[in-house]
């Protein structure tokens, strides 16, 4: 058996939950002069577009508002409304750079619902490919990744990029 060599994960192994100096959520997509650095994608009005930094699969992605809420049902109708637009921005990109399959498109709320980040509210999309889950996850519980996540970082900017806006104050 040839090992898989993903030193990375061991930050989100070891990782004790808490958010430590504050919430990532809050704190990455104003740092505009590492954007790529970040993973930050797109930043809209309200909400902005990020690569997850624990994929399940290359181009795994998550849409969040700028505000620190974690109750669905706290979403303003404004956030709302660029959730969905971004994610719609998101699906063509992923169409146009990977041609997937298929999409998971959800949100993990609350720990016991399995978000990894409860106290900030975030939709996982994820990019699908027919036999994506085989032998690997199943019998080794391991997930290959073909593609370093600043690659697909870089290819799918250029696509995001025009949904970027000033964000509301």
């Amino acid at each position: 058996m040839e090992p898989l060599w993903a030193p990375w994960r061991m930050e989100f192994i070891a990782r004790d939950g808490s958010e430590g100096d504050g919430c990532v959520f809050c704190t990455l997509p104003h740092e505009l002069d590492r954007l790529r650095e970040n993973l930050v994608l797109a930043r809209g009005r309200t909400s902005f577009i990020i690569l997850n930094k624990y994929p399940y699969n290359n181009g795994h992605l998550l849409v969040i508002p700028y505000r620190h809420i974690a109750d669905f049902s706290a979403i303003t109708a404004v956030e709302h409304e660029e959730i969905s637009s971004l994610t719609t921005h998101a699906v063509e990109a992923l169409r146009a750079e990977y041609a997937p399959d298929g999409f998971n498109l959800g949100m993990n709320l609350g720990r016991a619902g399995g978000a990894g980040i409860a106290d900030h509210l975030h939709q996982h999309l994820v990019p699908r490919w027919t036999g994506d889950t085989n032998f690997l996850p199943i019998l080794g519980g391991t997930k290959s990744l073909p593609e370093h996540i600043l690659a697909t970082w870089d290819r799918l900017r250029p696509h995001l990029a025009g949904a970027d806006a000033t964000p509301m104050e």
